[in-house]
Order: C-alpha cells, then sequence, then structure tokens
C-alpha cells in the first residue's frame, strides 16, 4: 500500500471520495484517487463490505462500490452525543438497516460496546418505553423497536471476544419489561471479557423448584467452581427481585462465597433483601462487575 494509511484513514477518505456519488465509483476508480495499489484497494473494499461500511452491485463485469446510508466520519469518544439521537431518529422511523449500519460504523470507528450500550442504547430504550407511556405508540409498534434494538445488541454478540473463563455470569431478567435491560448487560459483558449465559426472561419459572434447577445449571456450565460467578438479575418489580434473591442465596449457602448475587431494579428505602449490589443504575451494574472482576485477580 503506497502511503501505508490505517484503515481508519482509509474509511475516512472513502466517505469524502462516496458521500455524494450517486452512480458509485469502480475498485479501479477509487484506486486511482486514494493512490493505494489496486491489489490492497480490493482487499479493503471486500472486508468493508462485510463490516456493512460499503455495498457493491454488479454490472456486467465491473463492480461498483458504494457508501451504505448512514456513513460519516466519527471520532470517539466525543461523538457518543452525536449517535444517541441519530439511533433514535432512525428507530422511529423503522429504519432498521440504517440502524444496523450505523452501530457497525461506531464499532468500525473506535466506539467501545459498553459506552454505545450506556450512551446509545439504554437512553433508546427509556425513550421507546416512555412514547409508550404516554400513549403516543402502541404496543404493537413498541414491541416492534424492542425487537430492532434487540436485533442491535446481537451485533454487538457477534464479535468475537477471548473470554476469561474465570469470570463467569448468569443474567436474568424477571419479567418481560426488564428484558432488553437484560440483553443489554449481556452485551456489554460479553465485550468486556465475561463468559455471559444469557437466561432472558425466566418469570415462567418462577416456582419452588427453581433454586434446584438454577444450581443444576451451574453445575453444567461451571464445573470446577473456579473463579466467581454473578448472578446477575434485572426486575421491574420488587417481588421480582425477593424471589430470585432468595433462590440465589439459597443456593450460595452450598457453594459458598465465590458466587456472587446483583440485582438491578428500583426498591423502597426500607427493603431489605440480601446481595452483593442492589441498584435501580445500569452503569452502577457495568462498574461493579469491572470491580469485582479486577478485584478477583
Amino acid at each position: 500500500m503506497g502511503k501505508g494509511y490505517e484503515s481508519s484513514e482509509i474509511r475516512q477518505k472513502l466517505i469524502d471520495l462516496l458521500e455524494d456519488s450517486k452512480s458509485g465509483m469502480s475498485g479501479v476508480e477509487i484506486s486511482k484517487k486514494l493512490g493505494v495499489n489496486r491489489t490492497t484497494m480490493t482487499k479493503y473494499l471486500k472486508v468493508f463490505a462485510a463490516e456493512g461500511f460499503l455495498r457493491q452491485n454488479n454490472i456486467g463485469n465491473i463492480t461498483l462500490w458504494f457508501l451504505e446510508s448512514g456513513q460519516e466520519a466519527y471520532s470517539f469518544p466525543d461523538d457518543y452525543f452525536k449517535v444517541a439521537p441519530q439511533y433514535l431518529d432512525k428507530l422511529i422511523k423503522g429504519q432498521e438497516a440504517q440502524i444496523y449500519s450505523l452501530i457497525k460504523n461506531c464499532i468500525n470507528s473506535g466506539a467501545t460496546i459498553p459506552k454505545l450500550v450506556t450512551e446509545v442504547i439504554i437512553p433508546s430504550v427509556e425513550s421507546i418505553q416512555k412514547l409508550y407511556d404516554d400513549g403516543k405508540i402502541g404496543n404493537t409498534e413498541q414491541k416492534l423497536l424492542q425487537n430492532i434494538i434487540s436485533k442491535s445488541l446481537h451485533i454487538f454478540n457477534q464479535i468475537s471476544i477471548d473470554s476469561n473463563p474465570k469470570n463467569n455470569i448468569i443474567v436474568i431478567s424477571a419479567d418481560a419489561y426488564s428484558n432488553l435491560l437484560s440483553e443489554a448487560a449481556s452485551a456489554s459483558l460479553h465485550s468486556d471479557g465475561w463468559r455471559v449465559f444469557h437466561l432472558g426472561d425466566m418469570s415462567s419459572a418462577i416456582n419452588v423448584l427453581f433454586d434446584l434447577d438454577l444450581q443444576k445449571l451451574m453445575g453444567k456450565i461451571w464445573k470446577q467452581k473456579s473463579g466467581i460467578m454473578i448472578i446477575l438479575v434485572f426486575s421491574n418489580t420488587e417481588e421480582g427481585l425477593h424471589f430470585f434473591a432468595e433462590s440465589v442465596n439459597s443456593i450460595k449457602e452450598k457453594l459458598g462465597k465465590r458466587i456472587r448475587l446483583a440485582l438491578c431494579g428500583k426498591v423502597g428505602k426500607k427493603t431489605k433483601i440480601q446481595s452483593d449490589l442492589i441498584s435501580e443504575k445500569f452503569e452502577d451494574v457495568l462498574q461493579w462487575s469491572k470491580t469485582v472482576s479486577e478485584s478477583s485477580k
């Protein structure tokens, strides 16, 4: 590669070159304008297409390259504030393809997944819930938008991460209302190297045998009992927090201090629940898990 550009530099130059091009450009044209070897440029174009940054259109023997919609140059950490309203706007408009392209663009531009989750995803979850509570959208539209958010989170989970076998966490949602939060936490923790076991909405499993069922699962996924195992529970009600806390605490008595319990939900000032962490703030859960991970090394 003649000028020794970094991938980020090539991406920025392609944005400048293709953002106003309606007819696209061939790989030969692009390599000439950027002064990059044709073979090297072809490799970059294919990688960027796989990332969702570019799209290609084959016309006969010619391949034309286009910038995917919604692509622009970002600089993180400064630009999280720009991405959040863009994500919400595209979400409300139901522009799925543009949303996923935006997420991929952010990742490829250096954004961290935990920050995207806390600065972009969680505010959007809250905004959609407020639109529903205010009667501005119905149940079906809310469900559709929540599913789009969920698919956004799946993009994070598809990124290959070398997880730490000593950092294990089971993520539970006590109700359907809290499921997106549990998905968001799972994606963020996965990116931080945790071995994440996301159970999702477990409201149907609330019964007297749940603690035995959970203990059986832990025996399969945490066979050596090495490192730590966190049970993280999201709940929209105190009742949900109480039930899962009691179930996990009964297991802790049998398996010891290497099991930690974290609860995320709103509780009254006089409410007493035995846990290692209890907070209604999503960010507290992520920070606490990072502290636990560092202290266990």
